[in-house]
């Protein structure tokens, strides 16, 4: 059994066999967190899809703090050891077994830049698809429609996906998105956290029909996989 809680924007963490795992930690200065950072339970690790400052977040300060391990591609990971964090570098395509679960990364088209980073690292965005609690879940990051997606078919439970338009993909190309990967769950995240990104769960559920089951959770609120 695996819980999914939303912690707004893109952030989740995925709770399963003992092990607390939290994807692209985006809390501070999140104006749709539901929690501060420093009220997140200890972490075994934190995958991150890319390094901009809304995903990339408080990734450094969890690690430090709790002594988890930052998973992400090569660059980025790079980079966070420069600040003092553990980190596992990987890159798209490869998977690894750690001791909380099975990470692989897959392809994301969208910006590489890393907040806070001197130009010394270039990397690439990625999606995650996380194996924990008997459940796969796919963290499609920031990424706009990718025929990749179709790889995915049938392997994932749940499918984590950007609906906001504008920086990634919007309701429609999530809605095909969805299609492509056919999960048994659809679960919409990167919107309304600002106006630029605005967008309606609802039209993309209602458009999602019986591809998936849709669960539109509020920021706080969880899902649990069987």
């Amino acid at each position: 059994m695996l819980t999914l809680t939303f912690h707004g924007h893109a952030c989740f963490t995925a709770e399963g066999d003992g092990k607390r795992v939290i994807f692209d930690p985006f809390l501070t200065g999140n104006p749709k967190a539901d929690i501060p950072a420093d009220r997140v339970p200890k972490l075994d690790a934190i995958l991150l899809s890319h390094g901009h400052g809304d995903h990339l977040g408080d990734a450094v300060s969890f690690a430090r703090r709790d002594g988890a391990t930052i998973v992400a591609t090569a660059e980025l990971a790079a980079f966070c050891e420069t600040t003092g964090a553990t980190a596992h570098a990987m890159h798209i395509g490869g998977s690894h077994r750690f001791p909380f679960g099975t990470v692989k990364l897959v392809p994301a088209f969208h910006g590489g830049g890393i907040q806070g980073d001197d130009g010394s690292h270039t990397t690439n965005p990625c999606g995650l698809v996380l194996t924990l609690g008997g459940a796969t879940v796919y963290h499609a990051g920031d990424t706009g429609l990718t025929m990749e997606m179709q790889l995915l078919k049938g392997r994932v439970d749940v499918m984590l996906v950007p609906i906001g338009d504008n920086y990634t993909m919007g309701v429609e190309d999530a809605v095909r998105g969805v299609e492509f990967v056919r999960p048994r769950v659809a679960i919409p995240m990167h919107y309304n956290t600002w106006d630029v990104i605005a967008a309606d769960p609802e039209a993309f559920k209602k458009l999602v029909g019986r591809i998936a089951d849709v669960v539109i959770l509020a920021p706080g609120e969880s899902h649990i996989v069987t």
